[in-house]
C-alpha cells in the first residue's frame, strides 16, 4: 500500500486522483493554509486527515514520522501565471512554503533516508520558465531522483476543456520512467506509454451539462451590466462544441481569461447577434442588450464544472458524490473549483508514475482493469 501526503490539498483533487488510479494507496496527511478547503476537504475525506497548516512551517522531524511514499504537491499558482502581470516567481511570497519543502525539508529527509520515492507537481504552464522550476529539477536530481516532465491539457483525454498544465514526476533513481529517455531535456506533449489509440478526439460539452429549467437556468444567467461592459471579452462556446476554455478561481466574477460562458442557444449565430447588439449600442438603444437575451447566455454550474475537472466522472459506473458544506459561498465554490486540478489528467500521471517497466499496465488503464495487481513499495 502506498501511502501519500497532499500538500496545498485544496477541496482534494490529488487525493481523488490517487483514489482513481489503479495502485493500491491512501493519502495519510494532506495540508492546506484555506480554512473553507479544508473544511470541503474533510467532508469529502475526512477530518482525521486534512490540517490546516503554513506549509512553509512544517518540518523535516514532522514529515519523517509520516515516512510517505508519495508527495502530491500543487502550489500557487500566482507567482507563476501568465495572468498575473506582476507575477514575481520564487520572489513571491507565495512560492515561500514550497521552496521550503524543496530546500529544506526534502534534503533533511533525504539525510535520515525517509523521503519520499516519489513526487508529482502541478503548476501552471508558466511556471516552466520559472527559477523555481530550474531550482527544483536540480535539487531533486541532486538528491536522487530521475525527473520526468510534461505539458499536458485535458483535451489529450477526451475532456473538453484546454486547461494546459506543467507537470514534474519524480522517482529516486533506481526506479525508471517506462518509455522516457531520460537523456533529453525537453518537456514532453504526452505521457510515453500511452496508447495512442486512446488518444481521442473530446467528448461534447452537452455530456458535461446539467438540465435546466426555466427558473434554474436564471440564477445562472450572465447579467445585463456585465453584458453591456464586457460582453465582447468572453469566451462564449456551444452544448455541442468539443472545448472550453481555462476556467480559474475568478470564474463568474471575471471576464477575460477567467473560463467559457455558454450559449444554450445553438441555432443563432453569436457574431450576428452581437454585431447587432453593439450597433445597437453605438445608436444610444438603452435596451440593446435585450437583443442578446435570445442567445441564451449562462455561467456554466457548479455541477458541470465538477464534471468538467472530473472531480464528479460523469462516465464512471461507481460516480463519486461530491459533498459542499453548509456556510460555503458560490463565490468560495467557484473559487476552490477553479483552484483545483483535473483529476483524470493526474490520475493517468500516478499510473505512470507508479508502475515500474516490468508491469504490464498502462497509464490510460482504469481502476477497475487492475484490481488484483499487487505492489512492493517498502523503503
Amino acid at each position: 500500500m502506498v501511502t501519500a501526503i497532499e500538500f496545498y490539498s485544496g477541496i482534494g483533487g490529488l487525493h481523488l486522483a490517487l483514489s482513481r488510479s489503479q495502485i493500491p494507496a491512501t493519502v495519510i496527511a494532506a495540508y492546506d493554509w484555506d480554512p473553507i478547503a479544508c473544511q470541503v476537504y474533510a467532508v469529502n475525506h475526512g477530518s482525521n486527515v486534512v490540517h490546516k497548516a503554513d506549509i512553509s512551517t512544517l518540518t523535516a522531524a514532522r514529515l519523517s514520522q509520516l515516512q510517505a511514499d508519495l508527495w502530491l504537491l500543487s502550489p500557487a499558482c500566482q507567482p507563476y501565471t501568465v495572468l498575473n502581470p506582476d507575477a514575481k516567481g520564487a520572489c513571491d511570497s507565495r512560492a515561500r512554503s514550497f521552496l521550503h519543502l524543496i530546500d529544506n525539508v526534502l534534503p533533511q529527509l533525504a539525510a535520515q533516508q525517509v523521503h519520499p520515492r516519489y513526487m508529482l507537481v502541478e503548476n501552471v504552464a508558466g511556471f516552466q520558465n520559472s527559477e523555481t522550476r530550474y531550482h527544483l529539477v536540480s535539487t531533486l536530481e541532486r538528491l536522487g531522483y530521475n525527473v520526468a516532465e510534461f505539458n499536458l491539457t485535458p483535451l489529450q483525454f477526451g475532456i473538453p476543456n484546454s486547461r494546459l498544465r506543467y507537470y514534474l514526476l519524480a522517482k529516486l533513481s533506481r526506479l525508471s520512467f517506462p518509455g522516457y529517455d531520460e537523456s533529453r531535456l525537453n518537456i514532453l506533449d504526452c505521457i510515453p506509454s500511452q496508447r495512442p489509440e486512446l488518444s481521442v478526439a473530446p467528448r461534447c460539452l452537452n455530456q458535461y451539462l446539467d438540465e435546466l429549467d426555466n427558473e434554474s437556468l436564471a440564477s445562472f444567467k450572465v447579467s445585463d451590466r456585465v453584458l453591456e461592459k464586457w460582453g465582447r471579452l468572453f469566451d462564449i462556446v456551444l452544448p455541442s462544441g468539443t472545448r472550453s476554455c481555462c476556467f480559474t478561481r475568478g470564474y463568474s466574477r471575471l471576464v477575460e481569461r477567467a473560463g467559457s460562458i455558454l450559449q444554450t442557444s445553438e441555432q443563432l449565430d453569436t457574431t450576428t447577434v452581437f454585431d447587432e447588439f453593439f450597433a445597437a449600442q453605438r445608436n444610444g438603444d438603452e435596451q440593446a442588450v435585450r437583443l442578446l437575451d435570445c442567445l441564451r447566455l449562462r455561467y456554466f454550474t457548479l455541477s458541470e464544472l465538477l464534471r468538467l475537472f472530473h472531480i464528479t466522472d460523469p462516465f464512471t459506473d461507481t460516480p463519486y458524490d461530491f459533498i459542499w458544506p453548509p456556510g460555503v459561498s458560490l463565490k468560495s465554490k467557484y473559487r476552490l473549483i477553479g483552484n483545483s486540478v483535473n483529476v483524470e489528467v493526474i490520475r493517468r500521471l500516478i499510473n505512470y508514475l507508479l508502475i515500474e517497466e516490468d508491469r504490464e499496465l498502462s497509464p490510460d488503464s482504469t481502476p477497475a482493469d487492475h484490481v488484483a495487481v499487487e505492489h512492493s513499495y517498502q523503503h
